[in-house]
This record gives C-alpha cells, structure tokens and sequence, in this order.
C-alpha cells in the first residue's frame, strides 16, 4: 500500500481531494443519470423502435408491392388471353359468315344461271317454233309458185306435214 501512497503522491493526488471529486463525480452522475441520461436514453429507445417499426413497415410494403405486381401481372396475362380468346373468335365467326355469305352466293349465282338457261331454251324453242313456222310457209308458198296453182287446204297441211317431219329428223 505504500507503494500507491508513493505513486499517488508522485502523481500529487492529495486524497481529501480525490475523496471530493470522486463525491462529487458520483453525485453529478447520479443526478445526470436520473435527469439527463433517463430521457436521453428513452428518446434512442423511443427512436429505435420507431426505426424498426419503419423498417417492418417498409419490408411490409415491399412484399405488398411484390405481391401486387404478381396479381398485375395475372391480370394481365389473363386479359391477354381473354382478348386472344375473343379476337380468335371474331375471326372464326368472320369466317362463317364468309362461308356462309359464299354459299348463299353461290347458291344465288346457280339460280340465276339456272333462270338464265331455261330463259334460253324457251326462247330457241319459240324460235325454232316460228323458224318451222315460217319454213312450212314458205315451203307452202314456193310449191304454190312452182307448181303454179293455188293448194288447196289439204295440200297445205300434207305439205305442212311432211316438212315438219323432215325438218324434225
């Protein structure tokens, strides 16, 4: 012990002083403790627990916000499909009803053809009607004129007769 007295002495510590200040150290502390280190301490505590509860709000959001890019994305991907969907269905029901106006075309095109040929027919049986007509006439005329005398009206027939024949063979 005499060697601390001897060091304390060198270092010229005088121990009613160091008793004093070491008195009124732990006094200062004590009252710095209960008046400035207490409110000090609960503001950093106050402000940590502010600082998690805003970082467990932010890792919040970001699993919200990964989350709701993940239901964007759906939605997405099934609008895409939905509008797919429809524009392959637009064209399908485009496509029958092209067939569909097609066939009526066509349909309407062999009736008209169809018109179109019996119109034709009729009119080269009235003509090959009158063309008879007129050749049995005139078959009938020229006999007269060569032969001349005037047929009677059996004459006529028979001849009329014997042309149709010939002309129908």
């Amino acid at each position: 012990m005499e060697t601390v007295s001897q060091l304390l002495t060198t270092f010229g510590v005088a121990w009613p002083k160091f008793l004093a200040q070491v008195i009124l150290f732990l006094t200062v502390y004590l009252i710095l403790k209960k008046f400035a280190f207490g409110p000090i301490i609960a503001v950093f505590e106050q402000r940590r627990r502010t600082l998690e509860e805003a970082q467990a709000n932010a890792e919040k959001i970001k699993r919200q916000l990964a989350e709701s890019e993940l239901r964007c994305q759906e939605i997405l991907k099934k609008a895409n499909a939905d509008a797919q969907r429809i524009i392959e269905e637009g064209r399908a029901s485009a496509d029958a009803q092209t067939q569909k106006s097609l066939q009526q075309a066509i349909k309407d095109a062999e009736g008209i053809i169809e018109k179109a040929n019996e119109n034709v027919e009729l009119e080269r049986a009235r003509m090959v009607a009158e063309v008879k007509g007129e050749m049995v006439r005139l078959v009938v005329d020229t006999t007269a004129k060569v032969a001349g005398k005037i047929l009677t009206k059996e004459d006529q027939d028979r001849l009329a007769s014997e042309t149709t024949k010939q002309l129908a063979a």
